[in-house]
């Protein structure tokens, strides 16, 4: 009878559903500290993200390209150590190439104040370095997803080419990426 109730009268059923106890919503993360959160809602937009771009964030600049001198730059495993420590992906695909730079982040955010050069794919919205640079340009050799990804070190001195972007939370233009290191002649 109650069967025959329910599937004549929806009303019946919204009443029976509204009855029962609700369950508890299921989350859709780990427990992470509420001082945490931030960066890890940052994290999780950045990689399932595919909205517009977000501003350039110093510290990413810094985390993703800067390097200090603790570490021999002719070092052959240099790329693969350093991309999986910094976590260098895009979307937890390998890069096919990186650049690390030896230098201050105030004297990279100097570059972009100076004239415009040729970038590598041939469009003019880089800057370049006045003064030669020392870094590590990664090249892809193997794998496909992090932590796979296998790369080649070579060590570059030269002028530090790169691309940077108005940023208006800080008022500024700030680097963005490392597009090349042209080694002097």
């Amino acid at each position: 009878m109650l069967r025959i109730l329910i599937s004549i009268h929806p009303l019946s059923l919204l009443l029976l559903q509204l009855a029962q106890p609700s369950q508890p919503e299921e989350r859709s993360h780990y427990h992470v500290e509420p001082d945490e959160m931030y960066n890890y809602d940052e994290a999780v937009e950045e990689f399932f993200g595919n909205g517009p771009t977000r501003p350039p964030i110093r510290e990413k600049f810094i985390r993703t390209f800067l390097i200090g001198s603790e570490r021999p730059l002719y070092d052959s495993l240099f790329c693969t150590d350093s991309i999986l420590l910094k976590n260098v992906h895009h979307k937890s695909r390998c890069m096919a190439e990186h650049y690390f730079i030896l230098m201050p982040y105030n004297e990279v955010k100097k570059i972009c104040y100076t004239r415009f050069v040729e970038c590598k794919d041939g469009i003019k919205k880089c800057n370049r370095s006045r003064v030669p640079i020392e870094g590590v340009y990664c090249k892809l050799t193997e794998g496909t997803n992090m932590p796979e990804c296998q790369y080649d070190s070579f060590y570059k001195k030269g002028l530090a080419v790169i691309i940077c972007k108005w940023a208006n939370a800080f008022e500024e233009l700030i680097p963005v990426t490392v597009n090349d290191i042209k080694e002097l002649q």
